[in-house]
């Protein structure tokens, strides 16, 4: 049974530039082509603002421009951010101390389609109680 998962921003860099930073847990889900993966639109804005500003270099891009076309390369949808995503991100009770909007829209994202969050930041865990699925890439 294929099951559908959305990549967040840190899994999606590690996918293109260094997967040894992905647990094999991880690898394996990614490596099983009967899944089906999302990336938010989101996860792409930060990346291409990671990559102008310096803070990432993925030797496969030569310009942020690359980004999307590796993305789509790599059999990843994107996910646009839709008014019912926005409706859950409206609601979110955020945990004291995460104040990261933009991982908020992702998890939104994840809780209304009912995907699998893939994520290496642990503070994801904190909306479990709010019916999200998630899978902790543990580094």
């Amino acid at each position: 049974m294929d099951r559908r998962y959305l990549l967040d921003t840190q899994v999606a860099v590690f996918f293109f530039s260094n997967r040894k930073e992905l647990k094999r847990h991880i690898q394996d889900i990614l490596e099983d082509y009967s899944n089906l993966f999302y990336v938010s639109t989101t996860t792409v804005k930060e990346i291409i603002h990671l990559c102008n500003s310096g803070r990432i270099r993925v030797n496969k891009w030569k310009t942020a421009a690359d980004i999307l076309p590796a993305i789509k390369g790599a059999y990843f949808e994107l996910l646009p951010v839709k008014e019912v995503h926005l409706a859950t991100y409206a609601t979110l009770a955020t945990p004291k101390g995460h104040n990261d909007p933009n991982d908020h829209i992702i998890i939104s994202q994840a809780i209304t389609e009912r995907m699998v969050l893939i994520s290496s930041d642990q503070k994801f865990e904190q909306y479990l109680n709010q019916d999200l699925l998630f899978i902790f890439n543990g580094r």
